[in-house]
């Protein structure tokens, strides 16, 4: 039973490694290459700019990763240059994804990791794909289902193989 249980939590730990790395993919497909002044484009006075919700992404990551080592700790940043907040947007998943390939155990189930700030991660994502539409510099659609995605690959090389849409 004890040995079932083992496959069934790396199972799921493998499962939230491959999240983390559609996120990098995903995530910077809609961030790289963004048109000057994207981080500031803003679509109404009570929405976040494209820098703040990068910026949010990057906190959701930290607070995944506190989770991942068993603790519930939070942290709201204050929005970065974008290529900086881009690059501590690879890093955070960078960091996330070292510790998930670790031995070290999870402080809580893989799937309240992945319900919580992961999930909601991969929503901000779409959010900033829709404002790089808006702002007049879309983000080309995708199969997402033929796209190379690799546990570990988690930084801004992602595959150059895309299927994405005319």
């Amino acid at each position: 039973m004890t040995e079932l249980m083992n496959q069934e939590t790396a199972g799921n730990r493998s499962m939230l490694r491959h999240a983390v790395a559609t996120l990098a993919y995903r995530g910077g497909k809609a961030v790289m290459n963004a048109p000057q002044g994207f981080a500031k484009f803003a679509i109404s006075k009570s929405t976040r700019t494209p820098a703040a919700i990068l910026a949010h992404i990057a906190d959701l990551l930290d607070w995944a990763l506190w989770q991942a080592k068993g603790k519930d700790k939070w942290h709201s940043s204050t929005p970065l240059p974008w290529e900086r907040e881009v690059a501590r947007f690879f890093a955070a998943l960078k960091k996330l994804d070292s510790y998930l390939a670790s031995d070290a155990p999870l402080g809580y189930p893989a799937e309240k990791i992945f319900q919580g700030a992961i999930a909601d991660a991969l929503t901000h994502v779409g959010q900033i794909a829709m404002l790089r539409r808006l702002a007049g510099a879309p983000v080309r659609g995708e199969n997402y289902f033929k796209a190379t995605i690799v546990a570990g690959r988690v930084g801004p090389e992602q595959s150059a193989k895309r299927v994405e849409f005319d």
